[in-house]
């Protein structure tokens, strides 16, 4: 089982020690982000009148905004690499089957070439039987 870290780490002035099974670095970067959360929604307007609950409530808000929009985008990176690995199944097949075809072609060049060797073969036997013979024009046998 993973081992528990625990981390003092300061959040909105105050001391705490929180633990976690993440690394101490993450644990800090966590009140990092809190303090800077707190940071910036305490510039917001009227920020000051606000009562503790309304700002606690303001804050989580903020928080279920970020989570929600970093869901979103993993969702939609999620769709997109489930496209680009639909695309790459596809772009397989295409090349499978382009190799298919060009084996088909090679076949079908080299019958064709062994067509022509075996004519030219034969073209040039049939030119050597037919130097040996004599050849009478037909005016001449007359």
């Amino acid at each position: 089982m993973a081992k528990k870290n625990t981390a003092e780490v300061l959040i909105n002035g105050k001391i705490y020690m929180i633990s976690g099974y993440e690394s101490t670095d993450y644990l800090h970067r966590v009140a990092t982000y809190l303090n800077e959360m707190e940071e910036q929604i305490s510039r917001t307007e009227n920020y000051g009148i606000l009562s503790q609950d309304e700002k606690q409530l303001l804050k989580n808000m903020n928080l279920a905004d970020v989570y929600f929009k970093a869901d979103a985008a993993r969702e939609e990176l999620q769709q997109q690499a489930e496209q680009k690995d639909r695309e790459i199944y596809g772009l397989k097949h295409d090349l499978i089957d382009a190799r298919m075809e060009r084996e088909r072609l090679m076949a079908q060049i080299q019958e064709l070439e062994d067509r022509l060797s075996r004519e030219q073969k034969r073209q040039e036997q049939h030119a050597k039987s037919a130097s040996g013979r004599r050849l009478y024009k037909p005016e001449q046998r007359l």
